[in-house]
């Protein structure tokens, strides 16, 4: 048995997950996510405000000594877009270095993707018909991905739901002319996204990550926010995009009285529902056009995390 830690330091949420690789088996020792919003600013100033570096490399030393009371063997730190668009990155490079020892990977686009895609679909069995297109919708990037039981094609598009906040959505509840100026951003990105993977050939649609599980927390009426009950919820399509509708006319205070909402993601859910909404309606009307079907949407709580995970089991069989 190997004890492995996956970190995955998006632009909103630092998450980590404790696991161990039992038999080709991941089994979840602990599972956190802590909102630190590294990508505080990034869209408009390219680089990491002081403020969020401190807060995320804070996190980090928290994670740190948890991994250590856990005994964890081996531990991958995985930073996305905010990074990834940031000229200060070399600063956050050394302040993970110093918190937990090993350096922090700011992979591609196509590589968040390959490893959403492994996290989502490697729990999936055989309960659903693939092609899968995996959508994890973050804070600064939403990411694309078409396969069976690996990617054939995949695509990120650099919008997401703390950075169309920034760029667009600035009033309470954001007005028509917000809302028509972020979907004209998202149409343009799935425009571009849609040239590279063939979403007409979806037969599951697979949504991941902290906008699409409070949407469909929303959906299902929960009066908390309950894992188990999201992971591996399937919704009617119209359902969904209701859901997003609603979440994106509520005003700031209506939202913090969700009794499921997470009191660091309540101003950047508005847009995290919109590129949602956007999303699924691309997909079903492409299978539709292809002469095919999409009504029902499934939402996953396995995702980077998991794919990171065992990628680090991999690396630590390979290393043997």
């Amino acid at each position: 048995m190997t004890r492995v830690a996956a970190i995955d330091c998006g632009t909103n949420t630092i998450r980590l997950l404790v696991a161990d690789v039992e038999g080709g088996t991941l089994v979840e020792v602990e599972r956190d996510a802590v909102i630190v919003r590294l990508g505080q600013g990034v869209d408009r100033t390219g680089e990491l405000a002081p403020d969020a570096l401190a807060r995320t490399v804070a996190q980090t030393r928290e994670y740190a000594a948890r991994c250590d009371d856990l005994g964890v063997d081996a531990v991958r730190f995985v930073a996305t877009s905010a990074t990834r668009d940031a000229r200060n990155r070399a600063e956050f490079v050394a302040g993970v270095r110093a918190a937990i020892g090993v350096d922090p990977e700011v992979v591609t686009g196509d590589e968040e993707a390959a490893l959403s895609f492994r996290g989502a679909v490697g729990v999936l069995g055989a309960r659903h018909p693939g092609p899968f297109l995996v959508v994890d919708l973050g804070g600064g990037s939403t990411e694309l991905v078409l396969g069976e039981d690996r990617p054939a094609a995949a695509w990120s598009m650099d919008i997401g739901s703390v950075r169309l906040t920034e760029r667009h959505l600035r009033t309470d509840p954001p007005s028509d002319d917000e809302v028509a100026a972020a979907r004209a951003d998202i149409a343009a990105a799935l425009d571009a996204a849609t040239r590279v993977v063939p979403v007409e050939r979806t037969a599951t649609l697979v949504g991941l990550a902290g906008t699409i599980t409070t949407v469909t927390a929303h959906v299902l009426g929960l009066e908390r926010y309950d894992r188990a009950r999201i992971d591996g919820a399937e919704l009617p399509v119209e359902a969904v995009l209701a859901g997003c509708d609603d979440l994106l006319h509520r005003s700031h205070a209506q939202r913090a009285a969700l009794g499921f909402m997470h009191p660091g993601r309540v101003d950047v859910i508005g847009a995290g529902a919109l590129v949602w909404h956007e999303v699924v309606t691309c997909v079903r009307d492409a299978v539709a056009a292809a002469g095919g079907g999409l009504e029902m949407v499934l939402t996953s709580e396995h995702d980077i995390l998991d794919g990171i995970a065992w990628s680090v089991a991999e690396r630590s069989t390979a290393g043997m």
